[in-house]
């Protein structure tokens, strides 16, 4: 008997254990690399997960220096390739923490109305763009950038990243 109740202790013990992020991701992912594009030290990644539900949660990690200052990067998600210029903004993301280099932003609805949902990642014709600063002449300071869907392949040219206009 003794046997009996250690086990269903145990038993429910290791099931409570459960991972709960198993909770809200179906567990499809997508990752693509950002690239430096500016003098600053910076690469990183960007994650797709899609959650229960079909909406997608995307993370911002970089590698680079952190910083203690509090500052953030503001980023974006943007219609088009990296290098067309005043490409329009399809969301603006969860600034990345200079002191964590990471952000993470549940997508809503894209600034032209549609929900993009995890099979249309491969087809999505956008971009990332990480900025230095949200306003001054560091917004014009891009320091990671990287194409979506088809052209995330593409070799990435840091001399083509073209300045994003605020139309926020």
């Amino acid at each position: 008997m003794k046997r009996l109740l250690l086990l269903l202790i145990l038993s429910f013990g290791l099931g409570s254990c459960a991972d709960p992020e198993n909770q809200y991701y179906t567990g499809r992912s997508l990752e693509v690399d950002l690239f430096q594009a500016s003098t600053y030290a910076y690469k990183g990644k960007v994650e797709f997960k899609e959650l229960v539900g079909g909406s997608l949660e995307l993370s911002l990690r970089l590698d680079g220096a952190k910083s203690n200052t509090g500052d953030a990067f503001p980023a974006h998600l943007h219609f088009g390739s990296y290098d067309q210029v005043d490409a329009p903004i399809a969301q603006v993301l969860n600034p990345v923490s200079s002191s964590k280099l990471a952000s993470s932003t549940s997508l809503g609805p894209l600034s032209d109305g549609r929900n993009l949902k995890f099979d249309d990642l491969t087809a999505f014709d956008g971009h990332i763009k990480i900025h230095l600063a949200n306003e001054g002449p560091d917004y014009s300071v891009i320091l990671v950038a990287g194409n979506l869907g088809p052209k995330s392949k593409a070799d990435f040219d840091p001399n083509q990243v073209a300045i994003c206009g605020k139309t926020y």
